[in-house]
């Protein structure tokens, strides 16, 4: 495997870094990543989907404060949220949420058998 791999090349060429003992000790939250769907990996990788989903918002309202009112501020917000809803990527492999919700195991992207489901 891979992080092995660094970890044997690296560690003993810079013993007195933190590098490759933090990577150790994250290793189980920095491998999750593996732990859902192959296809749901483009979605997990973007970096702040709530930033880029209200930026076209945000823009906005920042030019018309104190021109408007409650009223039609909110509406404004409804109209652009409507609009940039359009421009949004529909989630790829949305069939798999229903097995990520019920507990199937992934490995590597891939879904697996656990054996005490096999047995029962």
């Amino acid at each position: 495997m891979a992080f092995y791999a660094f970890v044997e090349t690296y560690q003993p060429k810079y013993p007195n870094t933190k590098a490759v003992t933090t990577l150790l000790k994250g290793r189980e939250v920095l491998m999750t990543f593996y732990d859902f769907p192959a296809t749901h990996w483009q979605h997990l990788q973007t970096t702040n989907p709530i930033e880029s989903t209200f930026a076209t918002i945000r823009h906005r309202t920042a030019r018309a404060k104190g021109c408007v009112t409650r009223d039609s501020m909110l509406h404004m917000l409804f109209k652009l949220g409507e609009c940039a809803e359009k421009t949004w990527r529909k989630l790829r492999g949305f069939a798999y949420l229903a097995k990520v919700i019920d507990g199937v195991e992934f490995d590597n992207g891939k879904g697996v058998k656990r054996t005490d489901q096999l047995a029962a």
